[in-house]
């Protein structure tokens, strides 16, 4: 597993960014594409737009003079060919340049245009935008067509030269416009892989989380039992001796060691079942109102012997006016023994644990203080998760599933209570639960 994950991390990173750079590279060539057709049917459009405005038109434009002074005006008047910009209006002018456009491209486009003469200086018809665009062609598409009458036409020295110039402001924003639906779900796909991705490295860390965790747990089991078995074997072995067996006192002595180490065995596996229980969430609470400070008797008395072993003493404040709350007898004590057997474990030399009960408004309050090893920040972050079991230094007979205060944590919930833990390394720990008073 641990040679195995960095290569599947690996291999599906490389996917990822493999996928990201080839989609870059589709989306980058479907907007050349996109460029190249749109400059074509533009380029296709203004060329017939062009042609349409060299026909010739039936009707003159401008009125007749009536007041010419010479004949030769009037014959020049008569065979000389007017101009794009005399035969039609600028209405006119983008009325044809429009249908064009509308007959090659599916989308309406915005344009800009001006007939003129020769150069800019000279006379024109624009629409009112163009100078506008024309100041800034980086972004824009531009093209200039000549206007040239029809060859072989006797009036063709005679026309004006005449220019069609055609703006498409923003070329880029169009054809950005025309391939956002691809853009927009490369990015899609994008984040749907990258979340997958996400998930599947958060699930094998997971998994090795709680292979690690198994293995730890069945490490701890296997401790857990192979001591009271070879407790228990031993005492079997002494109470088979013939001296052993014929002495009542050591007889009584033996077996009640065998009893002790049966009881704790007991203990260890219902620990274990309470667990499996948890997890299906089938631990049904029988909620009664009891007496908070008569519950934390009955654990006192529980943890009394441990603490005598441990030469330490025990502080109890049972402060609290009110302590009536809606508690199950069995888990409400279970909860509070596995704090104070926490505390105990902990311990240092000079254990001592106070224990203190206080009301705030329609809550009782229990805090529980000792002076052991501490923890830091890491662990206290993590003490409720289920089978973690805090480091504990140099402090090697520390037993246990690391189940005690996940349990803890689950009893206060059902209780619809709270919890808050606190500890500084190297001084001690404390635990605080608030639990409502029963109405």
């Amino acid at each position: 597993m641990k040679k195995i994950f960095p290569i599947i991390t690996v291999l599906i990173l490389l996917s990822l960014l493999g996928l990201i750079f080839f989609q870059f590279l589709w989306l980058k060539s479907a907007r050349e594409i996109k460029e190249q057709q749109l400059t074509d049917n533009i380029s296709r459009a203004i060329n017939e737009a062009a042609e349409k405005l060299m026909e010739d038109k039936n009707t003159l434009p401008f009125k007749k003079k009536s007041d010419l002074l010479f004949p030769n005006e009037k014959r020049r008047l008569e065979f000389y060919r007017p101009s794009v910009i005399q035969r039609f209006s600028k209405d006119e002018i983008s009325d044809i340049i429009r249908a064009a456009l509308d007959k090659y491209l599916v989308k309406k486009i915005p344009f800009e245009f001006a007939v003129t003469e020769n150069t800019l200086m000279g006379d024109q018809v624009e629409s009112p935008n163009f100078f506008k665009y024309y100041a800034d062609s980086a972004s824009n598409f531009n093209m200039v067509i000549p206007l040239i009458p029809a060859s072989g036409s006797n009036l063709e020295n005679l026309s004006k030269e005449e220019f069609l110039m055609i703006i498409v402001p923003h070329q880029r924003a169009l054809i950005l416009k025309e391939i956002t639906w691809f853009i927009l779900g490369a990015i899609l796909f994008t984040i749907i892989i990258a979340t997958a991705f996400f998930l599947t490295i958060r699930t094998l860390l997971k998994q090795k989380k709680l292979s690690e965790i198994k293995s730890d747990f069945i490490n701890n089991m296997t401790h857990e039992f192979k001591t009271p078995l070879a407790t228990i074997s031993l005492a079997v072995d002494a109470l088979k001796n013939e001296k052993v067996s014929g002495d009542k006192e050591k007889t009584n002595y033996f077996t009640g060691i065998i009893k002790e180490e049966n009881k704790r065995m007991n203990k260890q596996v219902e620990t274990i079942l309470q667990a499996a229980l948890l997890d299906k969430q089938e631990v049904q609470l029988n909620l009664k109102k009891l007496s908070a400070h008569a519950l934390i008797t009955s654990a006192l008395n529980n943890i009394a012997l441990p603490i005598a072993e441990k030469g330490g003493h025990i502080d109890v404040n049972l402060d609290a006016p009110k302590d009536l709350i809606m508690a199950d007898e069995v888990h409400f004590t279970n909860l509070i023994n596995n704090l104070l057997d926490n505390a105990v474990k902990y311990s240092r030399e000079n254990l001592l644990i106070k224990l203190h009960t206080s009301n705030t408004g329609n809550q009782f309050r229990i805090r529980i203080e000792d002076n052991g090893i501490g923890m830091n920040k890491e662990t206290l972050n993590r003490i409720f998760e289920k089978f973690y079991r805090a480091h504990t230094g140099n402090i090697h007979n520390v037993k246990g599933f690391g189940l005690g205060l996940s349990y803890v944590k689950t009893m206060v919930d059902a209780h619809k209570g709270s919890i808050k833990p606190e500890s500084t390394l190297g001084k001690g720990s404390s635990f605080t639960l608030t639990i409502p008073l029963a109405k």
